[in-house]
């Protein structure tokens, strides 16, 4: 297990303010005024086209819209409504040392997470970036991982973890058959993380870095 990879929502970055406002925003282009951000919080993690027309019973035309709009807002914004979680530089730096492969697996857009990632000077860290295809055709939690996989050249999935904090994330991982690391600093629950079956709940980043080296420890130093 030498391959570590981390969503970007709720796991590197808090987002929260820059994603709902821009659903806002879409809701806005077509009609739907929401005024409480706190409800729009559930569109954090999970792809946008789904799940507008799930909360909201959108078309397929206006989700499609909606998400233009979102991304339209979130271009120009989302530098600006972003911050990073504490540890998140100091923990993917020593992860990096130790001898790690990093790569980001995140439902986002994959130019949004190239952009973010810049932005914060944590890019240089990360061996890969994958995100969701523009066009839609990569967008679930499985399916990113499985393009991540493939573009890593390595499809043996004991040799992949996940860092997630939703159950948009250990799903997924359950899914494709790795394993996934909770955090519940981000935008999920200690429940949900442990329905969906994290192999561990770490509170911080710190507490992240701490359980890769005790596997490392327990493994003999093959970890």
């Amino acid at each position: 297990m030498r391959i570590i990879l981390f969503d970007l929502d709720g796991t590197l970055l808090d987002t929260e303010e820059g994603v709902t406002k821009c659903v806002q925003y879409g809701l806005r282009h077509i009609g739907i005024e929401e005024p409480d951000l706190k409800k729009l919080r559930k569109f954090i993690g999970p792809p946008l086209r789904e799940q507008f027309m799930e909360v909201y019973g959108l078309t397929m035309q206006q989700a499609e819209a909606a998400v233009a709009k979102h991304r339209e807002r979130y271009a120009k914004y989302s530098t600006a409504e972003s911050k990073l979680y504490p540890h998140v530089t100091e923990t993917l730096r020593n992860l990096k040392k130790k001898g790690y492969i990093l790569a980001l697996a995140s439902s986002k857009n994959e130019s949004a997470c190239v952009r973010l990632l810049r932005h914060f000077g944590i890019d240089g860290y990360f061996d890969l970036i994958g995100g969701a295809a523009e066009d839609g055709t990569v967008s679930q939690k499985a399916d990113v991982l499985r393009m991540v996989m493939e573009r890593l050249g390595n499809p043996n999935t004991e040799d992949y973890i996940l860092i997630g904090d939703t159950r948009y994330d250990a799903l997924g991982a359950r899914k494709v058959g790795m394993d996934c690391v909770g955090v519940t600093y981000g935008f999920g629950s200690r429940e949900e993380l442990e329905a969906a079956g994290v192999v561990a709940i770490c509170e911080n980043l710190k507490e992240v870095e701490a359980y890769f080296e005790s596997q490392r420890e327990r493994s003999g130093g093959i970890f």
